[in-house]
């Protein structure tokens, strides 16, 4: 079948000039792209004309990384939270949740997306605050970061979770002024292993894991809905991989997956090795619209969270500079595994901490290496939320790729100004410094952090204003053009996708986006009102709005 589309703005994304007047899409690839003459005289007979009406058409987009599994759990089936606006809705929200789910005492109830730092208390709830929810339920709350959250004092009694437990590196059991008692508010890998200890008793078990197959079939509609048709499943468990193998078997996979299994035994319980194994003929490679792009470790926490690790102090907090989650020892063995693996690496570093251990460590292990491909493996560093100058040209020698959470500078825009100062806060994610680098960067939005609008993402990075309306940062901000790089080909650069996504040209697959409006022409603070009419996935629609 051969679809042939003109009459409309055409970005192709091959330039910043670079634009045309028609393309012709056949067997799901992009057959032809110019003028309506030269395109037209390739088309057969039967190929069906598609008369944009002065609509945009461009390359659809590529989010350059989140947690897709997570996503389908999160967004589907737990109590959201994000409305939240003081403690006694919370408590309202999972009360209303438990009954109009008709959840029997004893199962657990899971809540997400609260904010403590647009509650009214300016805090985090405790166990006090949600045993006024249930005490027959073991409840778990994830703040709006997934680095941290709360829970009731039933999760703390059926994990075995008291005045005597000591802490878990690179994370903190909060604890009530002059005593040991837990408060219910929990850290980084605390709240991952107390959501999971004992958690066959408690019910736990598959709840606070991979969303299932049905789950990841229906939250692909959502990615679709804003124009995406490459995701990613940062940190997959070997459950969740095969939940993805599965729906793409049956024919129900409509997007892409680039699946990232971790070292880390807290990401990955089943062994990276023994899901490599069981996957090798998706490594590298797409079946079924699945393949392993390589591997995943986090570093650090949460900046709005005050958990991300730095080289100098938050503000008003003394001394304190957050915390890593691994050891230098630790990060060495996953680096080196990685580059011995011929893998790409992708690393969480929120805080310029992190950053820098995980610099200092890759330039050691790139130069211990013996592998011939070691240069090639386009390590990606995720969120880069304070990334340094100094830091982005070490960067560009060693040819990392800096994936930045530009959404940030409008979600926690405010908040980061108050945590770090001006000085510091106006930099959070530096795009136009990775720019000027020469950096291949990309944009994310690490749904379910926040929802896979990459548009939003386009518009941060060419506006950088905050939810409370000030700038953040002007000189850091990029033109349309280049906003629009971060999540189409800059973003199939990072999965080695270059040659056949990302822009519109011949031979690449036919992945494309209908928007209401060209956003490159007129005013950038409008480019997040734009509408995407249709999604188009190897030739296929797979959305379109009603």
């Amino acid at each position: 079948m051969e679809t042939l589309y003109y009459n409309g703005d055409i970005i192709t994304m091959e330039g910043e000039q670079d634009f045309a007047e028609a393309v012709l899409v056949a067997d799901g690839k992009i057959k032809a792209v110019g003028t309506y003459d030269a395109v037209a005289a390739e088309k057969g007979e039967d190929c069906v004309l598609r008369d944009l009406e002065g609509r945009t058409l461009m390359p659809s987009f590529i989010d350059g990384h989140g947690h897709v599994t997570m996503a389908g759990a999160q967004y589907l089936t737990r109590a959201n939270l994000e409305d939240a606006k003081n403690f006694d809705d919370i408590v309202a929200i999972l009360k209303k949740y438990i009954a109009d789910n008709n959840v029997p005492a004893g199962q657990p109830v899971l809540g997400c997306l609260y904010d403590h730092n647009y509650l009214e208390e300016g805090t985090h709830p405790d166990k006090k605050v949600l045993d006024r929810a249930s005490t027959e339920h073991p409840i778990i709350i994830n703040h709006a970061s997934g680095h941290m959250g709360s829970v009731n004092s039933l999760v703390l009694q059926l994990a075995g979770v008291n005045e005597d437990t000591e802490e878990i590196p690179g994370g903190m059991i909060d604890r009530y002024p002059g005593t040991k008692e837990p408060t219910g508010y929990l850290e980084e890998t605390a709240l991952m292993a107390i959501a999971t200890m004992g958690k066959e008793s408690t019910g736990l078990a598959g709840a606070v894991g991979d969303a299932e197959e049905d789950l990841l079939v229906r939250i692909q509609d959502m990615y679709a809905s804003y124009g995406v048709t490459t995701v990613q499943d940062g940190g997959s468990s070997g459950a969740g991989l095969k939940n993805m193998r599965n729906a793409g078997k049956k024919g129900r996979l409509k997007i892409d997956i680039v699946a990232y299994p971790s070292p880390l035994p807290q990401m990955t319980p089943e062994g990276v090795d023994n899901v490599m194994a069981e996957n090798a003929d998706i490594v590298g490679k797409y079946v079924d619209h699945v393949k392993i792009g390589g591997y995943k470790i986090l570093l650090d926490g949460s900046p709005q969270g005050r958990t991300a690790w730095m080289r100098k102090p938050y503000e008003n907090s003394g001394d304190y500079c957050g915390y890593p989650w691994l050891t230098d020892e630790q990060v060495h063995e996953c680096v080196k595994k990685s580059i011995a693996d011929n893998q790409q690496l992708l690393t969480h570093c929120n805080g310029d901490a992190a950053s820098e251990q995980l610099l200092n460590v890759y330039e050691a292990e790139l130069a211990a290496s013996d592998n011939p491909n070691k240069a090639n493996l386009r390590p990606v560093m995720i969120h880069c939320q304070t990334v340094g100058d100094d830091q982005l040209d070490r960067m560009a020698a060693i040819k990392m790729v800096p994936s930045i959470f530009v959404g940030h500078t409008w979600y926690w825009g405010d908040v980061h100004l108050k945590n770090f100062g001006d000085a510091r806060g106006r930099r959070v994610s530096p795009v136009k410094s990775a720019l000027d680098r020469g950096l291949v960067y990309n944009f994310h939005t690490d749904t379910p952090i926040t929802r896979p609008i990459m548009l939003h993402s386009a518009w941060a990075a060419a506006n950088r204003i905050t939810r409370g309306g000030a700038e953040i940062g002007p000189e850091q901000r990029v033109s349309a053009y280049e906003a629009l790089k971060g999540i189409t080909i800059n973003s199939a650069y990072a999965y080695f996708e270059e040659d056949t996504k990302g822009s519109i040209k011949a031979g690449k697959r036919a992945d494309l986006v209908i928007l209401s409006e060209n956003p490159l022409k007129g005013d950038a603070m409008k480019i997040r009102d734009i509408k995407v009419l249709e999604t188009i996935k190897d030739g296929e629609t797979i959305y379109k709005a009603e």
